[in-house]
């Protein structure tokens, strides 16, 4: 198979879908492998480090998506890179399509098949190839919040640790999952009252467990998460419902009941924000305010980091990849149960019926989809 990766062009992304050690792999099982030209440089891999082992770098994304027979990015193509994908083409990257109509829409009509990292499963239940960048994120949230904190950025001015005689800043978590445990965590480290909520009692049962003296847990209801939020200075959301939109846990007339300053972080923009007044940002221009409340959504979060996060989500890919390349979709998806929870999109049909819920589209089954 020829495996493409184009550089990726969302704003202020860094990460790149391939490294070179799994275009290594891949040549070393007898496939081809052509890359843009200086599409690692972000995450500090070179062009000779591809060719190195065996990659072709080619000048533009025009010829890389005219000639790939398989598409690895790490963000969902953007409207440009839609209108380069063909027929009977395989995408394999996130998607996250549930906010997103028109790149649904736009896949749809492409007659390619689409593959989303985000909703690929494993046999505990997981989501292996989200759980890299979400424990990117979830450490990252607490960085940027604190960032956001500070006075000249328009935050309360509180330090996350406080000193000797003033107390730490508040944070409140929302969601017990892979970000929300490492938000947690890293908050902690850093000296905060940190308290997470969630509606799982055997997550908040593993969370006392392992991290008691740590962190604080509550179970998650509307109200707790009213009262909590109004001495909170710093709120963090880290819901997920897999391929799906992400609810709305703070409306924005609770933003009158927050203090002054006080700093909201949306890790799950990527479907949608689980804030009402959340909207998708970059790391060029990553923070806002509405109702004297902070907010920091950018959507791509673990770009800021983009060699580790490349190297974490390279990790996590490769050995799916590698049984794409091998079998073709069709054989790997027949296959692997879990690899076929990621197909998204196939011959001009929406399969994941999150996202043909949330956007009002009929849906067919995986199972139906290997039929055609």
């Amino acid at each position: 198979m020829l495996i493409g990766c184009p550089k990726e062009i969302k704003p202020q992304e860094f990460r790149v879908g391939l490294t070179p050690a799994a275009a290594g792999e891949a040549i070393g099982r007898g496939h081809s492998v052509i890359v843009e030209t200086n599409a690692g440089m972000g995450a500090g891999f070179s062009d000779e480090d591809y060719q190195a082992v065996g990659a072709t770098v080619l000048g533009t994304a025009e010829e890389v998506f005219a000639k790939a027979d398989m598409i690895v990015k790490v963000k969902e193509p953007q409207a440009v890179e839609r209108k380069m994908l063909r027929e009977g083409q395989l995408l394999f990257t996130y998607l996250h399509l549930a906010p997103d109509p028109d790149q649904t829409h736009d896949l749809i009509a492409s007659g390619a098949t689409c593959i989303a990292y985000e909703t690929v499963t494993d046999d505990r239940g997981g989501l292996p190839l989200l759980a890299p960048m979400s424990e990117v994120a979830g450490r990252l949230a607490p960085q940027v919040g604190s960032w956001t904190l500070q006075k000249a950025n328009g935050g309360r001015g509180v330090l996350m640790g406080g000193v000797p005689g003033v107390g730490p800043a508040k944070v409140v978590v929302i969601g017990g999952g892979v970000v929300g445990t490492h938000a947690a965590k890293i908050a902690a480290g850093m000296g905060a009252d940190v308290t997470i909520l969630d509606r799982s009692l055997p997550r908040l049962r593993y969370l006392d467990d392992v991290f008691g003296g740590t962190f604080k847990n509550q179970y998650s209801t509307a109200a707790a998460t009213a009262e909590l939020i109004e001495t909170a200075d710093m709120v963090i959301g880290a819901v997920l419902i897999p391929g799906a939109a992400a609810p709305k846990l703070i409306s924005r007339e609770q933003l009158s009941t927050m203090k002054p300053g006080a700093v909201l972080v949306d890790v799950a923009i990527d479907q949608g924000g689980c804030f009402e007044t959340s909207r998708a940002t970059t790391h060029a221009d990553p923070i806002y305010e509405v109702d004297g409340v902070m907010h920091y959504c950018v959507a791509n979060m673990p770009g800021a980091v983009a060699r580790t996060s490349t190297i974490a989500l390279g990790n996590a890919t490769m050995p799916f990849m590698l049984s794409l390349a091998d079998k073709g979709w069709k054989e790997a998806c027949a296959a692997d149960k879990h690899l076929l929870n990621g197909l998204n999109v196939h011959a001009g049909k929406l399969t994941y019926a999150a996202v043909g819920e949330a956007l009002g589209l009929d849906t067919i089954t995986g199972e139906e989809a290997l039929q055609i």
